[in-house]
């Protein structure tokens, strides 16, 4: 396996422009990710989705998207990270095409289940290379940060783009919007990316292992997605999920017998790498009552727009993005990526603990702005967070590890879904049923979804504190130490969401 060869510091680092591609095409995931919410009312007038099928919009591509990250993580480090990336960064973006030309609704269904398969592939990959490229800790944390908050201002930047484009124009601008990020990620990413061949298919093709894996969490995660439409008891739900858990079972043994595991169990014995698993699915649970019950309140309570409601959002992202970029590298090297990321939750369970009492008729500067700058805790716990899960990664096992940190990941969005959007619905009609009026009871579902949220994330904060070591020494040398580098300066030789 080779790779670009290290060179002294210059303005023209080529690993920056490798950099700033992995950032394009996790720019063009997450933008899909959020800017597809905002959307949907539009397309189901116009291609006439039922109230049920509507969702399937969003489902298809968590279930593509959430159950192959594992696989093409380690397919990557078998056949080559470049050319996994390459290859999911068109299939993503075709899929693209065929979903803003969708007519129907199983067109545009399909078509997202494909946008979800081409976004495994290149995201898998991605930490991959990155910590690849990126193996000095100061720099590594430098280009993470970079890599974390291209994340974040996607997220936000979607849900503002998404308003914008579907009043201006119509939906399907959503998706072509894709095109030309995708057609230039291309463009860059063959001259920019380190070529690499890979370990073969025979170092550990572990087919049987693969195809349990996969089945184990599409099961799982399409189980959960729709427990909002059978409910936590249904037989549909508790059969599928016994099923799914059954398989992830089998290949867990499967891992322990194989010749040539998909997982080696070295990698799950790491604590750096397992608690970093464990606290994200925590953490992004519980951080969907921020990202999508916050807009909700904005839409359906205060009665906000769609594009007001994305502007109002921005906040948010404008102080993730400046403390990822500004200071969470520097924080890392000084104090250890763990204290950082139990400062970053402790700010976070604030955010949510404020949103418990927000009040129906809040008012945006008092109520909800001052809970957005608080969301800069996202910014020092994502990219420390991220070094932790890659931290004990190998050449061998960087995609492996990119993979199933993506995984977590998503995983930790689905049970946020299906539980606090389910615990809000519930809440919302018990409170109508009693009297209360909707937007009264629409607060009150939202309120209890905070409440738990921040349950999830004291969670996480216990887990963080006691699985996660404490640094023997100061992780890396003082922020003073070593000039950092500024937002968009060249990194120097030597890292997801």
């Amino acid at each position: 396996m080779s790779f670009a060869p290290r060179t002294p510091r210059t303005s023209r680092d080529p690993r920056a422009l490798a950099l700033a591609v992995l950032a394009g095409g996790m720019l063009m995931t997450v933008l899909d990710g959020s800017i597809v919410t905002v959307a949907m009312p539009a397309i189901q007038n116009d291609l006439g989705f039922s109230p049920a099928s509507l969702s399937w919009v969003v489902n298809a591509y968590l279930i593509a998207f959430g159950s192959l990250l594992l696989l093409a993580g380690r397919l990557g480090d078998l056949i080559g990270r470049k050319r996994m990336f390459l290859a999911g960064t068109a299939v993503f973006t075709a899929a693209s095409l065929l979903a803003g030309a969708a007519g129907s609704p199983a067109v545009l269904i399909a078509a997202r289940f494909l946008q979800g398969a081409g976004s495994a592939m290149a995201s898998a990959v991605s930490l991959g290379i990155l910590v690849t490229l990126f193996t000095e800790a100061r720099e590594r944390a430098r280009a993470i940060a970079v890599f974390s908050f291209t994340g974040a201002a996607g997220a936000s930047l979607g849900q503002v783009l998404g308003g914008v484009l579907t009043e201006a124009l119509d939906w399907h601008w959503i998706f072509f919007i894709n095109l030309p990020i995708g057609l230039a990620t291309l463009a860059l990413a063959v001259p920019a990316l380190p070529g690499d061949r890979g370990r073969g298919l025979a170092a550990g093709a572990d087919v049987i292992g693969a195809a349990l894996v996969t089945a184990g969490l599409m099961l799982g995660i399409y189980t959960v997605v729709e427990v909002e439409a059978y409910g936590w008891t249904s037989a549909h739900t508790l059969g599928l999920g016994a099923l799914g858990l059954a398989l992830l079972a089998a290949f867990a043994v499967r891992q322990a017998t194989a010749a040539a595991p998909l997982i080696p169990p070295r990698v799950l014995r790491s604590r750096s790498v397992a608690g970093a698993n464990l606290v994200q699915i925590l953490m992004v649970a519980a951080l969907f009552s921020f990202q999508v019950l916050v807009a909700l309140h904005l839409q359906k309570v205060l009665g906000y727009g769609a594009a007001a409601t994305g502007l109002a959002m921005l906040p948010a992202a404008a102080v993730i993005g400046a403390v990822s970029l500004g200071v969470s590298a520097r924080l890392n090297a000084r104090f250890g990526e763990r204290n950082v990321l139990l400062a970053g939750l402790v700010l976070l369970i604030g955010v949510l603990g404020l949103l418990t009492r927000v009040p129906v008729h809040a008012h945006y500067a008092v109520d909800l702005l001052p809970v957005m700058l608080l969301a800069g805790g996202f910014g020092l716990a994502l990219p420390a967070l991220t070094t932790l899960g890659m931290s004990d990664a190998g050449e061998d096992d960087a995609g492996l590890a990119s993979g199933l940190f993506n995984t977590t990941q998503q995983v930790g969005m689905a049970l946020g879904v299906a539980v606090l959007s389910t615990l809000a619905a519930s809440r919302t009609e018990s409170l109508l049923a009693g009297g209360s009026g909707r937007a009264e009871a629409l607060t009150g579902g939202y309120r209890l979804a905070f409440a738990v949220g921040t349950g999830l994330l004291v969670a996480a904060l216990v887990v963080a504190a006691t699985v996660l070591r404490r640094p023997r020494t100061p992780a890396h040398p003082a922020a003073g130490d070593t000039p950092a580098a500024a937002p968009g300066e060249a990194l120097s030789p030597a890292a997801t969401a």
